[in-house]
């Protein structure tokens, strides 16, 4: 679909990456990695055709689309959700007001039988059948499937956007994209302001209904999840494998042991030519040989080895003073902005030493109560108790602009770190990726993933011994939440971190907070647990919701019942023979019956698909060892002939209408 020959780019003469080529084939899910500053970011703009390279082509077919979604974008104030979501769809619009000066011109006109007619009605029949294949009137339901899978609820379609935060009119610009269904998707970091529940909803679209995608993330389930194909940008040049990302890993550490062994075999090889040249040089009778190994030296192209960090040092959170045993207790804690209700009645002991996370759809409440329990909100009602001698270390999502930006970067962490540390304050800033004369920068004019990092490091040094982290993760790469993951493991002290990064929480915490419906509930086990029981929730329930398979366990909430027909309106009389009122009332009964037939045949094919997937997964091996695949299996039949039946009832009721 697109074809990539020779691509070079350069800033400021030097090469950013050189001599890239590659094609992107359909249904391909790539995964485009590599360091911070290496260029992905910028390949994809170039992919978009939103910069030129210095070198190169791209090739993309004339009727090929491509789909970009950039880190950062200018977004519209003027609609409300839904009227920025329709946008998606101009080009439906502009082809139904063709269609329908096409047939009025078809009305007025009396030449039947004259070649223009003809040549008319031809291009009439064509671009409704084009009109039909685009959705036709169609498109509203899919739009708000859309909306709702990326956590909008129907009470914010009417919303203005500018009510909302930049990561939900993010989701917004996300929407629209995948609306628009295009050949090729071009993602830039799109789970930065996704919830859990939203990620997996675009993983399941990705996965199944998505055409070709190329994503650049830091979240490595997302990637294992969606991708099925790594290409790396490293040394300046592009390697291309056909496998996830944790299989990437692999392979690309037997890569860099391959290049080690050429690179010391090309280093000796180097220095016994240079010693052989020095020793005979002024040897009349080694003359030719002498000239024939300066000539072979010339000739040697330097091997380069992959740039991989193989330090050791490992980061650790300096815990104070024990707390006492419960840092804090929460007696039907509520608190509301105004009519709004975020969550009440909430009832939680935090232990010393816990682990836990705070997980739930934005808007929630997590980063309330994180408020609450910081006294930075005190309005909220019932009981919230902070334990005896706890001192807090919080890391908030706007922490990174907390910063005085007239120090320097290693200036912000001398003045904090003590002992020890201070020994080592350059191999700290380079754990997270400041290096050489980057440590010399003021941090006004540092990138905000920079100072996210280096506000982690702060924090990281101060003597505390009850962590809040408040989306610590948004824009520190797979490498740095290694680092930072590991130092809250053997952080001695409480952690609350409020996280959607499952790989960043796996291992890390042993109960989940669920933040929902203006409740908090709790949950043993660490967040695959969590996630495990939402998903057999949902399937407990599968007599009800429509099914989707997210993870293949997954279901979406139940749209409108197909079942409720309108049975009062199978004996319709004919429409001229209506009022006005009658003939609005006529209208909207099959505009309804016609969603619910679309709805029946979204759900057999969704639930058709999870169906394919899930005997994919039982001819393996495992597979069929595994009884609950079986179980699975046989609630997603039953589930599909409910919804067979639903559809024909639908359909039946539809027919009637007509």
């Amino acid at each position: 679909m697109i074809s990539v020959d020779n691509l070079k780019v350069e800033f400021n003469a030097t090469p950013l990456f050189e001599d890239v080529g590659f094609v992107i084939n359909r249904k391909d899910r790539i995964a485009l990695v590599g360091k911070n500053g290496a260029g992905k970011s910028t390949l994809l703009k170039v992919l978009a055709g939103l910069q030129s390279p210095t070198e190169g082509q791209v090739s993309v077919p004339r009727d090929c689309t491509i789909g970009y979604l950039p880190q950062v974008m200018v977004l519209s104030d003027e609609h409300t959700v839904m009227q920025e979501a329709e946008k998606a769809f101009d080009d439906v619009k502009q082809l139904q007001d063709e269609l329908e000066r096409m047939n009025h011109e078809l009305a007025e006109r009396t030449d039947y039988v004259s070649e223009s007619y003809h040549e008319l009605i031809e291009r009439f029949t064509h671009q409704s059948e084009r009109f039909n294949m685009m959705g036709g009137t169609n498109y509203q339901a899919e739009i708000e499937r859309t909306l709702q899978g990326l956590g909008f609820e129907r009470s914010d379609f009417d919303r203005p956007t500018r009510e909302f935060s930049g990561g939900w009119r993010m989701r917004i610009e996300l929407a629209k994209l995948l609306l628009r269904h295009p050949d090729v998707l071009l993602l830039d970091e799109p789970t930065n302001h996704l919830d859990i529940e939203s990620i997996e909803w675009l993983e399941n679209f990705l996965a199944t209904k998505a055409n070709a995608v190329m994503l650049v993330s830091h979240d490595r389930a997302f990637l294992n999840n969606v991708t099925t194909r790594t290409i790396e940008i490293s040394c300046r040049h592009i390697y291309d494998y056909k496998v996830k990302y944790d299989e990437f890993v692999a392979l690309r550490q037997e890569r860099r042991e391959q290049q080690m062994r050429a690179y010391q075999n090309q280093q000796k090889m180097i220095q016994d030519t240079t010693d052989f040249i020095e020793r005979f040089r002024y040897k009349a009778t080694k003359a030719v040989q002498v000239q024939s190994r300066i000539k072979m030296l010339e000739k040697v192209v330097p091997i380069e080895v992959d740039e991989v960090d193989n330090s050791t040092l490992k980061l650790k959170f300096v815990c104070s003073d024990r707390s006492g045993s419960y840092p804090v207790i929460c007696d039907e804690v509520g608190k509301a902005f105004g009519k709004h209700q975020v969550f009440d009645h909430v009832n939680l002991t935090i232990n010393r030493g816990d682990k836990v996370a705070f997980v739930g759809r934005n808007g929630e409440g997590k980063t309330t109560l994180v408020r609450c329990i910081m006294q930075q909100i005190n309005d909220y009602t019932g009981k919230l108790t902070i334990g005896h001698n706890v001192k807090i270390g919080y890391f908030a999502q706007n922490q990174a602009q907390l910063l005085d930006e007239e120090l320097t970067v290693y200036q912000t962490i001398d003045y904090v770190a003590t002992g020890d540390w201070r020994l080592k304050i350059r191999d700290i800033l380079g754990a997270f990726m400041f290096g050489g004369d980057d440590i010399d920068k003021k941090v006004k004019v540092l990138s905000g993933g920079e100072r996210t990092r280096l506000a982690m490091i702060k924090l990281l040094l101060q003597p505390v011994n009850f962590l809040i982290l408040d989306e610590p993760t948004n824009h520190l790469d797979m490498r740095s939440k290694d680092v930072l993951k590991e130092a809250i493991s053997q952080f001695e002290g409480t952690v609350i971190v409020v996280s959607h990064d499952r790989d960043f929480l796996d291992g890390l915490v042993q109960k989940v907070y669920e933040f929902g419906g203006g409740k908090v509930k709790e949950h043993l086990g660490g967040i695959y647990d969590f996630l495990r029981e939402k998903h057999e929730q949902l399937l407990r329930q599968g007599t009800d919701a429509n099914v989707s398979e997210r993870g293949l366990d997954a279901l979406f909430t139940q749209k409108e019942g197909a079942n409720k027909s309108a049975a009062e309106g199978s004996k319709q009389p004919k429409a001229g023979a209506l009022s006005y009122a009658e003939q609005k009332e006529f209208n909207k009964k099959l505009k309804k019956a016609e969603r619910m037939v679309e709805n029946c045949e979204v759900t057999i094919s969704e639930t058709e698909s999870a169906i394919s997937i899930l005997e994919a997964q039982m001819a393996t091996p495992e597979g069929a060892a595994d009884m609950s695949l079986y179980e699975k299996h046989q609630r997603l039949k039953q589930a599909l002939d409910k919804a067979m039946e639903e559809w024909e009832v639908a359909s039946e009721e539809l027919e009637k209408l007509k």
